[in-house]
């Protein structure tokens, strides 16, 4: 959030200078599900409508290799001694591999790194890159901390949305695995304009998650664990995904002084293709200028952005010194999360 006081210093810059990302495995068509779905009016609800391919991860590959394959193209670009220098490590993982542990001590073990500060962060979901980044603008303005690498994992569509009970459901085909990292910077190469985070508490238990019985998820017995929905709750997600995302965006643009439809590329979440056409209207904004992977890799959650920028960057479609907006809402909307990069990321 920008200052109040008129009279205090101005915070340092912080920038986004490199994203990179991973997806796992070979691409799963959505064949592997029809041949399991059953009749089901859900189906054919605008918030299930399957995505042409996704990918998942392995039963025994965890969130940190994950993040660590992410974080290679990034080490091969700026040297390995930039990554193991890193002051501030943020993780947000989708499923984590020990409900006990975070993630990111064993990152800084395997990445070879040291850093002052590990956050393992739960709250965000599909906002949470965008939230990280907030965090760590925080830190590095605030301390003496110089670098911050963030890093999202998505890896719950393979082990649960394959479940024999949970890949007959309408919501089964749509998520996809992969991972994003980000890597921040105390310096005004590529720098962050502004960052708008809101919190929704009044709608924060409207998401269920459940073994469709009266099993606790981590109590032994029959039943198998999966986020639930009725068709009232998705009518009610569906309309709050509609205004919030355009709402944190704008505030954004607001602040920054760039009208939504002179942004020169939105990258967002990607539940489904209704979204992100009613998303890029809502800017008025053309439909080429918020590109997505959603047919690719379906809704990645938290992963959809990093790995949406990557392949723009990658692909040369972010042109340096342009205007990058970044917006995402999270769960049953209990969090939204908007951000806008002047984009100078290496490619």
């Amino acid at each position: 959030m920008p200052a109040t006081d008129p009279d205090a210093s101005p915070l340092p810059t912080v920038s986004l200078v490199d994203v990179s990302s991973y997806l796992p495995g070979a691409p799963v068509e959505t064949e592997y599900f029809t041949q399991f779905a059953r009749s089901d009016r859900m189906a054919k609800n605008v918030m299930f409508r399957a995505p042409r391919g996704r990918h998942h991860v392995g039963r025994d590959e965890t969130a940190v290799d994950m993040i660590e394959r992410a974080v290679e193209p990034l080490r091969q670009r700026r040297g390995t001694q930039e990554l193991s220098s890193v002051d501030v490590l943020i993780t947000h993982t989708q499923l984590p591999d020990n409900p006990v542990l975070g993630s990111g001590p064993e990152v800084a073990r395997r990445l070879g790194m040291r850093p002052r500060v590990v956050y393992d962060i739960h709250n965000g979901g599909c906002a949470a890159f965008v939230h990280m980044m907030a965090l760590a603008r925080m830190i590095l303005q605030t301390t003496d901390a110089r670098t911050a690498l963030i890093a999202v994992a998505q890896n719950c569509a393979g082990p649960v949305f394959t479940q024999t009970e949970i890949r007959k459901l309408a919501q089964a085909p749509v998520p996809g695995d992969g991972c994003g990292v980000g890597l921040l910077v105390k310096d005004d190469s590529a720098p962050i304009l502004d960052i708008e985070c809101r919190t929704y508490p009044e709608f924060a238990g409207d998401m269920d998650f459940t073994t469709n019985g009266e099993r606790k998820y981590w109590e032994p017995g029959p039943g198998q664990a999966c986020v639930s929905f009725t068709e009232s709750k998705v009518t009610k997600v569906f309309a709050r995904g509609n205004r919030l995302v355009p709402e944190v965006a704008l505030a954004v643009c607001d602040r920054i002084g760039v009208k939504g439809r002179d942004i020169d590329t939105f990258v967002t979440n990607q539940p489904n293709r209704l979204f992100l056409r009613n998303w890029h209207d809502a800017l008025e904004l053309p439909a080429e200028r918020h590109p997505d992977t959603f047919d690719r890799c379906g809704n990645l959650f938290a992963a959809g952005i990093p790995v949406t920028l990557d392949v723009e960057n990658q692909a040369g479609r972010l042109r340096n010194g342009s205007v990058v907006l970044m917006s995402a809402f999270a769960h049953a909307g209990d969090f939204a999360a908007a951000a806008a990069v002047r984009w100078g990321a290496a490619g």
